[in-house]
């Protein structure tokens, strides 16, 4: 076989490269999920599953979109920052994160309608509606000059989910739902692709590649998976209200044919591909109001994902000169425990129009990643996450921010009924997680990471 240095480097180097780009943005969540796609979910430590009665019930519960009367838009950004610090044994300290606020942040946009109020009466209770959302992390970074850099300086993975969805009411008592999930990249939203780099380091010298040049490797695809969801409601209050949900979601596993380009100081060396699995996941919920009646509301409710990373056996690699290289991740599945409440004021003195939440919650998330191929781009451990927030919806006659009107008194189906503001502010505590026996042996020391989160969201009902 003919030699290539540099692409025997790119043999050597893809290994690392490819199994980082499964899971290198600053993920919130187990792995690498992000679990914030509503500023009211988050608010209440993403425990929504069961209540789901604002749009992106697309995402947390497609079948409680049948609660959403009329045309819907729910959209809005979350600024995540987080920071880490990483001690290795023999004493250097690495420090890492967004550098500020994770730019582009992950955003979510999503619309339902009611086809019966707008009187499409033929296909009976349906609702339909699409969302996009980021799901699967965001950025991390590492001075060029910490004791790091030969291991990642920079990792990014802006993959985002388009999220075609359907809902039918089939008796007062139960709702479903289904939809598809199409993952993909697009220049639109950062740079399109995902992407890792790092420095040589002298080890590389022999091959080619001079200590401090910039490696790097991309790569992108578009896949598509599925959910179903169900939404029962066994007790409802005397105005049709429910006082119990019961919600359960089902998420497709869905594999990832990520391609791309090896670099070296922009240079492309090779070509190469490797399968990304991402997870199945089992969502079960319970919401219950204690109190709801004309002037006020008060939910409790309690969310437990079950996680499938056991799939993630590992993430061999192909590369362009035929070479495949295996690459093992081990991962097991692992479970999110969510805890939330909302306590809701529907007739605020003074304030006609309008009704105003006040929310909380808690997240236990339980890592996936063993301690032998744990990475500083994604430092996850065991995290606990205390969140808290506020919700202003206003109709006629209130005035949005005091200079909008909310609402129209004319019944006209462009006109928006009422106009909605939804904050969130979320604290995520990892545990210090010592490593002692990772395949890479400049891996081996102690992670701290603490992340500070904060949503917003806009809502216009028509």
């Amino acid at each position: 076989m003919r030699k290539h240095p540099r692409l025997s480097v790119a043999h050597a180097l893809a290994v690392c490269f490819w199994a980082c780009l499964l899971a290198p943005g600053l993920a919130h969540g187990d792995g690498f999920r992000l679990l914030d796609q509503g500023a009211a979910a988050t608010a209440q430590g993403a425990a929504f599953t069961a209540q789901a009665d604002d749009p992106s019930a697309i995402h947390y519960n497609p079948a409680g979109m049948t609660q959403l009367p009329g045309l819907q838009v729910y959209f809005g950004t979350t600024f995540l920052s987080l920071s880490t610090s990483f001690t290795s044994t023999d004493g250097a300290t690495a420090r890492g994160g967004t550098a500020g606020v994770a730019n582009p942040p992950p955003s979510n946009f999503y619309i339902t309608s009611s086809l019966k109020d707008l009187g499409l009466t033929a296909l009976g209770d349906l609702t339909v509606g699409v969302g996009v959302t980021t799901p699967f992390g965001l950025q991390m970074s590492y001075p060029s000059n910490s004791p790091l850099a030969t291991v990642t300086t920079y990792a990014t993975i802006p993959l985002f989910d388009i999220k075609p969805t359907a809902a039918y009411r089939l008796t007062p008592y139960l709702s479903i739902g289904a939809g598809l999930d199409i993952y993909t990249f697009s220049s639109l939203f950062g740079d399109g692709q995902a992407e890792r780099k790092r420095l040589a380091g002298p080890e590389w010298a022999p091959l080619g590649i001079p200590p401090g040049a910039v490696m790097e490797i991309n790569g992108g695809d578009t896949a598509v998976g599925f959910n179903l969801s169900a939404l029962v409601t066994p007790i409802r209050n005397a105005d049709g209200k429910p006082r119990l949900n019961l919600g359960i979601v089902y998420r497709s596993p869905v594999t990832l044919n990520l391609k791309g380009d090896f670099l070296i100081n922009g240079a492309r060396a090779a070509g190469a591909e490797a399968e990304l699995n991402l997870p199945w996941v089992l969502t079960g919920a319970v919401a219950w109001w204690p109190l709801r009646d004309e002037q006020r509301e008060w939910k409790l409710e309690v969310d437990v994902d079950y996680v499938d990373w056991s799939s993630l056996k590992n993430l061999d690699v192909k590369l362009s000169n035929g070479l495949t290289l295996p690459f093992p991740e081990n991962w097991w599945s692992t479970y999110v425990v969510m805890v939330g409440t909302e306590y809701k004021w529907l007739a605020p003195p003074g304030l006609p129009g309008w009704e105003i939440a006040a929310r909380g919650g808690y997240i236990y998330s339980a890592t996936p990643v063993p301690a032998k191929t744990f990475e500083p781009a994604v430092p996850d451990s065991n995290y606990n996450a205390f969140s808290l927030g506020l919700g202003f919806l206003c109709r006629a006659p209130g005035r949005f921010l005091g200079v909008l009107p909310c609402g129209s008194e004319k019944e006209r189906w462009w006109a928006p009924k009422g106009l909605g503001l939804d904050l969130a502010y979320q604290v995520i505590l990892y545990d210090s997680r010592q490593i002692t026996t990772n395949n890479d042996p400049r891996v081996n020391g102690q992670g701290n990471t603490t992340g500070h989160l904060g949503s917003i969201n806009l809502c216009v009902n028509f």
